[in-house]
């Protein structure tokens, strides 16, 4: 989920890891397998694959899943078929959320996705009513030693990065999708751990929740929709302001 680093810092402390890493771990798989089928089996040919496999190094995905999904998506495993799909739609608040999933049924997935605006105070949108206020981006998450400005600033700055944020533990670098492979080929070679290393969307127009109640909706509506299997990523464009942060992590 791409929000406010503070409150995805809470999140994380807060959810189960193995809930949160088995879920990765099938996101990842679907698109190695999609990558894999659309560009072949080869990463060094395929820079969609060898973005999944970054991706999968990030959250210490087995070998094993790697390589069954790169051969489910080649066809040595049997045929997969997958199509993408976007939806775009509002949480409270008038937050614009976007909702990537990868798909074997169409109609199983527009049903799960609109039920989960439905039911948590949003509504599902028309196509392109708000991707606008989002724009593609290479992202990277790092904690420990390395989340700090000093030791980070040079490195990401000679290796394409836009942008470099610390807060709360925890630094977020963004760059342009082209530099999303030389960033992780430094981090790598420097040793520098990512615990998430992915192209997403970053909100361009940001809308701040001062109500917890309206903040409490936006939260579990794009938590219930980071539970359906079809989705991929969800992205919204809210931050939680500060005066009601500590308040929602005591919940």
């Amino acid at each position: 989920m791409s929000g406010h680093s503070k409150w995805a810092n809470i999140k994380h402390k807060k959810e189960a890891a193995d809930k949160v890493k088995g879920k990765a771990f099938s996101r990842i798989a679907k698109e190695i397998m999609v990558a894999a089928k659309m560009g072949g089996s080869d990463p060094n040919a395929n820079p969609r694959l060898r973005a999944a496999l970054t991706s999968a190094k990030a959250v210490n995905m087995p070998n094993a899943n790697i390589e069954r999904a790169i051969k489910k998506g080649a066809g040595e495993l049997g045929d997969v078929v997958y199509e993408e799909i976007t939806y775009e739609g509002y949480a409270a608040g008038g937050v614009a959320v976007m909702v990537e999933c990868l798909t074997d049924n169409k109609n199983r997935s527009i049903s799960d996705v609109r039920m989960t605006f439905d039911r948590n105070n949003g509504n599902l949108a028309a196509s392109g009513a708000v991707a606008r206020m989002f724009k593609r981006m290479a992202h990277f998450t790092i904690t420990g030693d390395w989340a700090d400005e000093e030791k980070l600033m040079d490195v990401v700055l000679e290796a394409g990065a836009d942008d470099l944020t610390v807060e709360d533990g925890v630094a977020e670098v963004w760059a342009e999708p082209e530099f999303f492979e030389p960033l992780a080929k430094v981090f790598e070679e420097k040793g520098i751990p990512t615990e998430e290393a992915e192209v997403t969307r970053r909100a361009e127009m940001v809308t701040t929740l001062t109500d917890p109640g309206i903040a409490r909706q936006v939260l579990r509506l794009v938590e219930r929709m980071e539970e359906l299997d079809d989705v991929q990523q969800v992205t919204a464009n809210y931050e939680i302001d500060d005066s009601i942060a500590d308040q929602l992590e005591e919940e």
